[in-house]
């Protein structure tokens, strides 16, 4: 096979870029897609990986990605990461440009690219199993679809309205998409972290507040980071051919659930 190639979404900050990385370091090429083109050139000068600018929401961006990535080599996995939040307001008072823009990037572009690069997910796939592979009846080579939802789209929060209505629906695709192909070799994996302290989630949220960003972090004992994320994500790709990862939920310890996370040390009780 060669080397593999990863496609990763939102790959300009955050998770995305973390995953872009590690999966570098670990000899994979790699395209890093986001729609801001100095963070994607400073990225690939850092990294060595190719990017590609495009805004996943505007189809003829994500068809022009297609016809990149079919010109300039394979797709082995393809790790949609691209998303966000915006609001903590509650489902009578949300703002309806806040519920559409989370809905478009949350799902929407999820729908968009996993169209536009299954052919070339499928065209990556060898024709020949090898024979080791083929003895044990297990499958030599797989190709990957990573969704990165959130707890938020399993466990709804006061406040979350929006994002819950979000990420549930990126989790109902993902598991109908499994659905849908199953008898090919194309792994579908959901990664849906927790709480993770990233420089620009929050801040979204909060309309760039930085003071309200902080706060939800006050005093909670080790926040997962983003490359807490990437490593789950570039695990599960590394696992087998023949493994699937249909759900890994990932929080830091002092979250219990989206509404209850322990502030101050974790201490054992008498």
């Amino acid at each position: 096979m060669g080397k593999k190639r990863v496609v990763v979404t939102g790959a300009s900050s955050g998770i995305g870029a973390a995953t872009v990385r590690l999966f570098r370091e670990h000899g994979w090429d790699v395209v890093g897609v986001a729609r801001r083109a100095d963070r994607l050139e400073t990225l690939a000068r850092e990294t060595g990986a190719a990017v590609f600018a495009a805004d996943l929401t505007v189809q003829a961006d994500v068809d022009a990605l297609r016809e990149y990535l079919a010109a300039s080599g394979p797709v082995n996995a393809l790790v949609n990461n691209a998303g966000g939040a915006k609001g903590l307001d509650s489902v009578e008072a949300g703002s309806i440009d806040d519920w559409a823009w989370m809905y478009e990037i949350n799902v929407l572009a999820l729908k968009r690219v996993t169209s536009a690069l299954l052919p070339l997910l499928r065209a990556s796939i060898a024709a020949e199993p090898d024979a080791t592979a083929a003895a044990r009846n297990v499958a030599a080579v797989s190709a990957d679809i990573v969704n990165i939802t959130s707890i938020a789209g399993h466990t709804a929060y006061a406040g979350g309205g929006g994002y819950n209505a979000a990420k549930f629906a990126a989790h109902a695709l993902t598991e109908v998409l499994r659905l849908e192909l199953s008898g090919e070799p194309i792994r579908v994996i959901e990664i849906a972290p927790g709480m993770v302290q990233t420089d620009e989630f929050g801040l979204v949220r909060f309309g760039g507040d930085a003071e309200k960003a902080k706060a939800a972090y006050t005093n909670v004992p080790h926040p997962l980071v983003a490359e807490d994320i990437a490593a789950t994500i570039v695990a599960a790709v590394e696992m087998p051919a023949h493994v699937n990862v249909d759900l890994l939920v990932v929080k830091p310890v002092a979250q219990a659930a989206p509404h209850l996370v322990a502030r101050g040390p974790l201490t054992p009780r008498a």
